[in-house]
């Protein structure tokens, strides 16, 4: 009896591929990226954390008590207390609140555009490719905090615009990237396919493109998380975020400026928050893109 001989490690990749599908597939290399599911653990924990902080913090995260000022870290109040004698624990945590509400939707906000205008400008092509391109070149050349701060001053502080502020300066990435995507995809024959029979311009952008373009897309939201968070931070640090007594994380930094001396964990913790979750972010970043990158596999 013959022995049957054995598969090439390319076929290997592609029973892989049809027994388990692709996203099955980009999930199992996702796992074996030990640092990117150590960052969406911690990720989990700090995003369930602020979404139930009023179940987790013990104390009203404004409730002043001038009796309380400056304590250290102690078993009462774990990150001490500030200047007004308010518990740092549970202004980190609802401060953990604001900054990724408006980290995660100012980057969602910010790739609906982008891929809105990418898609238009890769799939037509010409004339609304060369206008949209030109627009984005020319987002490109002001300097994102000049324009961040002149919106915020423009539009106000409320945590509704901060979001849109953001997201005003930072669909240009995600407009080449997704750009670029469809130009290369709307060559392939199953679009040429699907305009044979009759589907209109959107169902192929939108059912037949776009899905091939998730990929990237999804990358580039996470990376923009984090691009964000550090936003937010630097515009609340800077007094035009949103404003006192809500607490964020940059403008806790900002207010224990002048208490550096006295009371260092007023600016220990909210910097430790912000450099741990953009941190984080960026391997959960770095191991989606691994993930996705089948290319690594078959060369």
């Amino acid at each position: 009896m013959s022995k049957a001989l054995p598969l090439s490690s390319h076929d290997n990749l592609e029973g892989q591929i049809k027994i388990e599908g692709p996203w099955r597939l980009c999930w199992r290399r996702f796992l074996h990226h030990r640092l990117a599911v150590g960052s969406l653990l911690i990720i989990t924990i700090l995003l369930l954390s602020t979404i139930f902080a009023p179940y987790i913090v013990p104390y009203d995260p404004n409730r002043i008590n001038l009796s309380n000022m400056y304590q250290p870290p102690n078993w009462d109040h774990w990150f001490g207390t500030d200047e007004l004698g308010r518990d740092m624990f549970s202004r980190v945590i609802y401060g953990g609140r604001v900054s990724l509400t408006v980290g995660l939707s100012s980057a969602l906000f910010a790739v609906v555009i982008g891929t809105l205008l990418g898609a238009l400008a890769g799939f037509h092509g010409r004339f609304i490719d060369s206008v949209i391109m030109r627009l984005t070149d020319l987002a490109l050349t002001f300097p994102p905090l000049l324009i961040l701060i002149l919106l915020a001053a423009l539009f106000g502080t409320s945590l509704l615009t901060m979001i849109f502020v953001i997201a005003a300066v930072s669909w240009m990435t995600v407009t080449r990237l997704v750009r670029a995507s469809f130009l290369s995809l709307r060559e392939q024959v199953f679009v040429e396919a699907a305009l044979a029979q009759g589907a209109s311009n959107l169902r192929i952008m939108f059912r037949h493109i776009l899905p091939s373009v998730i990929s990237p897309i999804v990358v580039a939201t996470t990376l923009g998380t984090a691009a964000a968070i550090l936003t937010e931070s630097t515009l609340s640090f800077l007094g035009l975020g949103v404003q006192p007594p809500t607490a964020t994380w940059g403008n806790m930094l900002q207010t224990s400026q002048d208490q550096m001396g006295i009371a260092p964990w007023t600016a220990m913790f909210p910097g430790l928050m912000i450099f741990l979750t953009v941190m984080v972010i960026n391997f959960l970043g770095d191991g989606l893109r691994d993930a996705f990158d089948l290319k690594k596999i078959i060369g």
